[in-house]
């Protein structure tokens, strides 16, 4: 008997969850960890590819015209001073002058003591640029200057006439990133909420500036939309318009999808109208011109942008904080993640029930694999507590090989969420696969 309690799941919880599943580790663990830097296990490995493959499904479904760029990490200060992060890419922060702790001002409040001391001394509150810096060559100085990229979007603005003349595109189009982003948090927090090493996934719409409106709209919608469709409660998620007071230099318009976590609604993605002013400014600064030629109108303009940015390892999280659940069966707690088999590491599981049923299933295991499946084989410890041990890392269904499977030519099939068991033609398991997957 089940009674299906959807447990708030707690920061505590998945990070506990993580380790011992295999999903996440603090990088370095060893020599005491490296603060806001993770490494990621092969769960976690499978889990990000799923993430990364569905929002690459999701943007090219959404419009068709779409040219990927892989950029580089390293980037040149000209390119930096030029789209304003020298100048602008930065937090408050403050200290403690009595025990050194250091927070974004944004997050304490000066008025009551510090909550590591208990002391009241408090430094001025002061901007804290959060590019790493780093030297190119042997030598260290003005002109060696170069930084990690604090997002992705910089190597498509730099390259925006490189792909527009070698791929034959005209606007609207747009240019999409998947790779590392470097931001030196003041305090990172939340664990993969606020990391100093992380995964930017965006989108950069160049469109008609008479357009750009009707694509801002568009694409918040489908944004919005994209996370519902990968299996995110639709009940914890809203658009946020930004306020203008809190637009970022470049922007226009913002829209942030949010998500309810625990602590309070966050950002998840943020949908920008950034106008023209990336291409306008690396065009003044590098001297080259970044127009684009309208046959039509026999005029040259600058595209307007809509972006579309989001950090996988934090939609990771949320994937995680919004699967989780503790389900009472038989009076015992069963921990599950209920992920949508679109992003699930791992989509199916194939258990023998002895050892002597280990052969035929792993031949049916191996089939599968072979065509591309992400598929586990479990042979060790009773068939409960394998079927636990799936459920844990949120695998959709388990098709258990029994004593009666070498007559019947069929398996025991137990899905995650129901716990209803059936049984199948083995030769129908790819058949399920592909249903379960679609749908």
């Amino acid at each position: 008997m089940t009674n299906s309690t959807n447990s708030v799941a707690t920061l505590d919880k998945l990070v506990a969850l993580c380790k011992r599943r295999g999903f996440v580790y603090q990088s370095a663990e060893i020599y005491g960890g490296l603060n806001g830097v993770y490494d990621f296990g092969h769960l976690g490995y499978l889990l990000k590819e799923n993430i990364k493959q569905a929002w690459k499904q999701s943007i090219t479904t959404t419009e068709p015209n779409i040219i990927f760029l892989d950029g580089s990490i390293l980037g040149s200060a000209d390119v930096w001073k030029a789209s304003g992060h020298v100048e602008h890419f930065s937090d408050p922060m403050v200290d403690c002058l009595n025990c050194k702790h250091r927070y974004r001002t944004d997050d304490i409040d000066l008025e009551r003591a510090c909550p590591h001391c208990g002391k009241k001394a408090w430094t001025d509150s002061r901007q804290f640029n959060m590019m790493f810096e780093t030297h190119l060559g042997a030598a260290a100085n003005q002109s060696s200057i170069a930084y990690l990229r604090p997002e992705t979007a910089q190597s498509i603005f730099v390259n925006f006439k490189n792909v527009l003349s070698t791929n034959r595109v005209k606007v609207p189009f747009g240019i999409a990133q998947i790779g590392k982003a470097f931001r030196n948090e003041i305090t990172p927090k939340q664990f993969l909420f606020r990391m100093r090493e992380f995964e930017q996934m965006e989108l950069e719409w160049f469109c008609k500036p008479e357009t750009s409106a009707h694509y801002f709209e568009r694409w918040s919608q489908a944004r919005k939309d994209f996370f519902a469709h990968i299996g995110i409660n639709a009940e914890k998620i809203h658009l946020r318009p930004h306020e203008k007071n809190e637009l970022a230099h470049y922007s226009v318009a913002c829209n942030d999808v949010e998500y309810n976590f625990p602590f309070g609604w966050k950002e998840l993605e943020g949908i920008a109208h950034r106008g023209n002013y990336d291409l306008s400014q690396h065009s003044k600064f590098s001297g080259k011109d970044l127009a684009v030629y309208d046959e039509e109108t026999k005029q040259s303009f600058l595209p307007d942008v809509v972006e579309s940015s989001v950090g996988v390892d934090r939609l990771f999280l949320t994937l995680l904080f919004d699967a989780y659940h503790e389900d009472v069966v038989d009076n015992e707690t069963r921990i599950v993640l209920r992920f949508s088999p679109k992003v699930a590491p791992i989509k199916a599981a194939f258990l023998p029930l002895t050892k002597k049923q280990i052969g035929p299933t792993e031949k049916i295991y191996n089939d599968l694999r072979s065509k591309g499946y992400q598929l586990q084989f479990d042979e060790s410890g009773s068939i409960g507590k394998r079927y636990r041990r799936q459920d844990e890392i949120g695998t959709p269904v388990c098709f258990t090989y029994d004593f009666e499977s070498e007559q019947d030519n069929k398996v025991t099939v137990r899905n995650r969420d129901t716990l209803v068991q059936e049984r199948i033609a083995i030769d129908q398991i790819e058949h399920y696969l592909q249903n379960l997957l679609k749908n």
